[in-house]
């Protein structure tokens, strides 16, 4: 490698990284060597005006060409916002909505807003979102250039979701100074060595868990933890390649195909709470910024008790705030819990716990020291803006000084529910799993739960029927709970549909039941119905890890003819709560200032 070669390199877009894989050296190496060779990049401005008139847009790019950097200099005290990076599925546009909303408070408070973003899609990129946008990946070497090239005071890498969070701890040991609370602190939630021995200190339980760098120890692992297990890499978001699974064969078939399991990277292996209630807390605080770790103030924003089982990503499940079924002694240990990690971790603005209710014991699933998908849509129910406050707390107000040192329990109910894209993706089984897929959510408010549940339902284009036939088809594991639904959709005057063991076990209940023929059996079966507009809800749980394929076909055609479908038993009983208060009470509409 010589000078002339690497300038080459760098002109033609090749990354610190790639030079360094390809010499066999490491990226700081390569980095080095261009700093001393003066090789760094020059910044021009996007011409929005197409040279028509001045552009005045604060857009810039990087480029190796030789030329006049356009970026304007000036002394004003800089703070970068590291964004979400490119749009996907699993990861939310919430952190875009936290990304926008820290820009907006750090600039009424005096302080030069610098995004770095490479998404043209979202608000973050907006001209008049912040003060100066840079349309780079976020890598470390782009994001180090424009540090040091605009000399920033301060670097925030909570905002936008797992993508810059790895990237902490290596801007921080390359001079960054990361705001809010500390890479360290962060790695400790992230490791889970690291975080099962917080645990144990504050004796706080979690699911018995092991770690696995192979297929031999993920074996061993679950052996010994008995199966379900939940398995997932380490460090990454949206849930991607986690996975419930039942057999030896299943966790072989997983450590081969969806993961690379590393010492680096090891693969988590959870034991998984069947029929646990899950529940995420997103709180706000400041007592990272005290040196005693009794000082500080700690506000739980919300407290969301998830509709469906543990076991569904957070991003999909539809969620209830404040909780409507935990017992005052649930919600006390939660509360407990939550306090203790934020002082230990010593968080300076956001944190976000996932717990799960098994009886009256609580568990801590995972705690993200950082912005979570819920908090736009708790901020919106209790009508304080926590990005905003988070990011002042990052840059050292007080929640006192903010006035923000109060828990708000709302008088009212919001449930959450997600919008998902299988409509464009024909033949996908639309059932949940620990894999985020939805990509976007709606808002129900309402005095009553069922209606603000219903509400939410509407909003996410599957509005509740008032009536008209049910079809349900329901796994052995699941009659018994069929039944009780059953009778409560006939009283609220739906007829029932059903295929052969459920339809049995309905019938022997005492209830009538229209019968009709499972896929394979003939004709006309549900699918049939669907496409006749003769069943105006589904109530259709799995029958076995691997879904068959006619469930697969009726879940689909749900879908397509857009037909509500519940593919749990707390989704069905959810659906009822809806139907019912519908029917008794009707709805009525106010906006979400009224509410406040």
């Amino acid at each position: 490698m010589n000078q002339e070669l690497l300038a080459k390199a760098k002109t033609l877009g090749f990354s610190d990284r790639q030079i360094a894989h390809l010499t066999g050296t490491t990226e700081d190496a390569v980095r080095a060597e261009r700093k001393q060779l003066g090789l760094v990049p020059s910044y021009r401005l996007v011409d929005t005006c197409a040279a028509e008139f001045e552009a005045y847009t604060p857009y810039y790019y990087s480029t190796y060409d030789s030329g006049d950097d356009e970026v304007k200099g000036n002394t004003a005290k800089k703070v970068m916002i590291l964004g979400g990076g490119p749009n996907r599925i699993g990861q939310g546009i919430e952190f875009d909505y936290c990304c926008v909303h820290a820009a907006f408070a750090l600039k009424a408070d005096g302080f030069e807003t610098i995004m770095v973003n490479s998404n043209p899609e979202t608000v973050s990129t907006d001209y008049d979102t912040s003060d100066k946008l840079f349309f780079e990946p976020l890598t470390l070497e782009d994001v180090l250039h424009i540090y040091e090239r605009e000399k920033c005071w301060g670097a925030i890498a909570q905002f936008g979701g797992q993508t810059p969070l790895n990237l902490a701890l290596s801007l921080q040991k390359n001079g960054v100074n990361i705001i809010g609370t500390s890479p360290q602190s962060i790695e400790i939630a992230e490791d889970r060595k690291l975080f099962a021995a917080m645990l144990n200190k504050l004796k706080i339980p979690q699911p018995a868990n092991g770690l696995a760098t192979n297929e031999a120890e993920a074996l061993v692992a679950s052996k010994r933890l008995g199966y379900p297990v939940l398995v997932r890499p380490s460090f990454v978001l949206g849930g991607r390649a986690m996975q419930i699974v039942y057999s030896d064969a299943e966790l072989s078939h997983y450590m081969r195909f969806a993961v690379e399991a590393s010492p680096e990277r090891p693969v988590l292996v959870d034991k998984f709470l069947e029929d646990a209630t899950e529940v995420d807390v997103d709180c706000i605080t400041d007592v990272g910024q005290f040196k005693n770790p009794d000082e500080g103030t700690i506000v739980i924003g919300g407290m969301l008790e998830h509709i469906e089982f543990a076991g569904v990503h957070s991003g999909d499940a539809a969620m209830v705030f404040p909780p409507h079924t935990l017992s005052q002694p649930v919600i006390e240990t939660i509360r407990t819990y939550t306090h203790a990690m934020a002082r230990e971790l010593r968080v300076i603005g956001l944190m976000n716990v996932q717990y799960a209710v098994k009886g009256e014991t609580v568990y801590v699933l995972e705690v993200n020291p950082r912005a979570s998908r819920t908090v736009p849509f708790v901020s919106k129910a209790i009508g304080f803006p926590l990005a905003k406050l988070a990011a002042q707390v990052m840059a050292g107000k007080t929640l006192h000084a903010l006035g923000f040192t109060e828990e708000i329990w709302p008088k009212y109910w919001a449930v959450k529910e997600s919008v998902f894209p299988f409509n464009r993706f024909p033949g996908q089984d639309i059932l949940l799993s620990p894999e985020m897929r939805s990509t976007g959510e709606v808002m129900g408010l309402d005095a009553d739960l069922g209606i603000a549940y219903a509400k939410s339902q509407m909003a996410a284009n599957a509005p509740l029927p008032l009536s008209g036939s049910v079809f349900i088809s329901v796994s052995d594991a699941h009659k018994g709970e069929a039944v009780a639904v059953a009778k409560q959709f006939v009283a609220l005057g739906f007829q029932l549909i059903a295929t052969g063991g459920t339809a049995s076990a309905l019938e022997k209940a005492g209830l009538s039941v229209r019968s009709t023929y499972k896929i394979s059996e003939g004709r006309p079966n549900a699918v049939d119905l669907l496409k006749n507009k003769e069943i105006q809800l589904i109530v259709n749980t799995p029958a076995g890890q691997s879904p068959r394929a006619d469930e697969v076909r009726i879940r689909t055609t749900a879908v397509y003819t857009g037909t509500p479908i519940m593919t749990t038993m707390s989704g069905a009983k959810a659906a009822l709560l809806g139907i019912a208060a519908l029917k008794h009470n009707g709805y009525a509409v106010q906006t979400v200032q009224e509410y406040h």
